[in-house]
């Protein structure tokens, strides 16, 4: 809808934004929490605010048990998860330094370019997609390269794959290497232990088993990996010190130097950028919601309704993607049957019930449909409408399916539970 400027000859001006109601069951972002919204609409205060400080540091106290790590330095920085990620890897590489990234899939990928452009001297080692890569074949790579940063995905949402990190930490510590996740996909949904796996510094989004908007990313550092930041430290002309150091191997990039992002959330709250207040409140709110219900409880709902999808896709007749014994609990794989336009499907999904499933990137692309049960949407409700339209789109495209056997299989699933 728009509406006219009375008196003017200027272009009729758009209405207020009013989305279309949306079941969003793909690889992410996902339908927020409720809550999570509300606390978006909340009023903004300044930056300096006793509220606003003080909600900062809630919000940190709420990350380190989401993360399960003591780490003083964990925040948040402002930007999608893919600013959390170039955040780590920019702060703690330098030129010219050592980074190993095991690949098996896109975000794999993604981790490498972003060393890359790090100027770091990048490796990596990969597997098929579908699979995950053997600790025996990480810690092969480790002695040969003898990395500064181990930097390896937890979930892939393009593979749907989940690899397996406690074993890893101990490695890395064994060679002297910083261990570094990226567990935008699988963080809230999937067991992820920072201290008791090792981890010396960790990413995340909100938008997936989180329940929030994208445009925040958690972040969490051990004190090895903090030691490296803040030896790279250097404080911006205007509001630098006399007695501040000043590395000549400073982070180059301004607004991802985790060094001055750390001073801002800390005790000299150190002026670096202006704090997204609703992203704050957001995050803050998404961390709440996660720890309210039980950090175990959230991962359990996710593996239910992760289990129930899966037999209900089963259910249909449908193969499914790669190992999955290593599947992430909070999205599968699914083989498009031969003969549906597996994009125009998915564009009907979405005009006629309202729900959105993703495709995949690279060699899966226009192979598999990508089905998400995760944050506010890992709920049987949900489970069932997205399969239950499955099936009718299915049968609209010729492909021929039991009749309710996917809402039948993943009823089975939650009656068992």
């Amino acid at each position: 809808m728009t509406a006219a400027l009375p008196g003017s000859s200027l272009p009729r001006l758009p209405g207020p934004i009013e989305p279309p109601a949306r079941l969003l069951m793909g690889p992410g972002p996902v339908s927020a929490y409720p809550s999570v919204l509300r606390a978006m609409s909340a009023p903004l205060v300044g930056q300096y605010d006793p509220f606003m400080t003080a909600s900062m540091t809630e919000t940190q106290e709420l990350y380190r048990q989401v993360w399960g790590t003591t780490n003083e330095a964990t925040v948040l920085v402002d930007g999608t998860s893919r600013a959390g990620i170039e955040a780590a890897i920019v702060s703690l590489v330098r030129p010219g330094e050592r980074v190993l990234v095991p690949v098996f899939g896109r975000f794999g990928l993604l981790l490498a370019e972003i060393a890359e452009r790090a100027m770091a001297e990048v490796h990596t080692i990969e597997v098929p997609w579908g699979q995950v890569v053997p600790v025996s074949m990480i810690a092969e790579a480790i002695e040969r390269v003898r990395p500064t940063l181990l930097a390896l995905v937890q979930g892939d949402t393009s593979t749907t794959m989940n690899q397996p990190l406690d074993e890893v930490g101990a490695l890395c510590e064994k060679h002297g290497v910083l261990f570094y996740s990226d567990a935008t996909a699988s963080l809230g949904g999937n067991a992820f232990e920072a201290d008791a796996w090792g981890l010396d510094a960790a990413t995340a989004g909100l938008q997936k088993c989180l329940g929030g908007p994208s445009g925040s990313a958690p972040i969490t550092l051990s004190p090895r990996a903090e030691e490296v930041v803040r030896s790279r430290k250097r404080i911006e002309a205007g509001i630098r010190e006399p007695d501040d150091p000043e590395a000549t191997d400073f982070v180059r990039s301004n607004y991802f130097d985790l060094g001055m992002i750390l001073d801002y959330w800390g005790p000299r709250r150190l002026n670096h950028h202006t704090e997204a207040t609703s992203m704050l409140y957001a995050a803050r709110e998404c961390a709440r919601v996660i720890l309210a219900e039980g950090r175990d409880a959230v991962v359990e709902r996710h593996r239910l309704a992760g289990e129930a999808m899966l037999a209900g896709v089963r259910g249909l007749g449908l193969q499914v993607f790669g190992d999955v014994a290593h599947k992430m609990h909070n999205v599968v794989a699914v083989e498009i049957p031969e003969g549906v336009p597996g994009d125009a499907a998915r564009a009907a999904l979405l005009a006629d019930y309202g729900i959105e499933i993703g495709t995949s990137f690279g060699p899966l692309h226009g192979r598999v449909w990508r089905i998400g049960t995760m944050g506010y949407n890992a709920r049987q409700d949900a489970v069932l409408a997205t399969l239950a339209a499955l099936e009718d789109v299915l049968r609209r495209f010729g492909c021929s399916v039991p009749a309710g056997g996917g809402t039948e299989a993943a009823a089975d699933v939650y009656r068992g539970a």
